[in-house]
């Protein structure tokens, strides 16, 4: 199945939000049915997923396990979380520019060291994440 090809399955989607606090009385209607691929992915083409080996990101909420959501059509911008390419090896971090406009890797959990960029041509950008998914039931 080519990827213009593949179903699209769309689940009820209930329009109330759901207290994180005292609980809220709950709606009883569904606003609509929700894609979840049209939610999560806005450049079908350009998009892939990659699942995360090791907690340097936990602190965003990015844990072992975790699938990202990423587009390789957004151009990387400061403070983005970027799939990177350093010695020929992926990475998940934080692009960081400096004032100079060199770039920096940051690991966002205080055990890892930033990664320092000394030759632009060393970092390769695969894409920026736009999305975590996050299970708390493992299969």
């Amino acid at each position: 199945m080519n990827k213009i090809d593949r179903p699209s399955y769309s689940i009820p989607y209930v329009i109330s939000k759901v207290s994180a606090g005292f609980p809220s009385p709950a709606d009883d209607y569904l606003e609509k049915n929700l894609s979840i691929d049209k939610l999560l992915i806005k450049n079908q083409a350009s998009t892939f997923l990659i699942r995360v080996g090791g907690d340097s990101m936990i602190n965003i909420g990015i844990y072992e396990g975790d699938i990202l959501i990423i587009d390789r059509s957004l151009d990387a911008k400061n403070k983005d979380i970027v799939i990177a390419s350093i010695f020929d090896e992926l990475t998940v971090k934080r692009l960081i520019f400096d004032i100079q406009g060199n770039p920096q890797l940051k690991a966002e959990n205080p055990l890892y060291s930033n990664i320092e960029i000394k030759n632009k041509e060393d970092l390769i950008i695969w894409g920026v994440v736009t999305s975590a998914i996050h299970q708390f039931i493992k299969h």
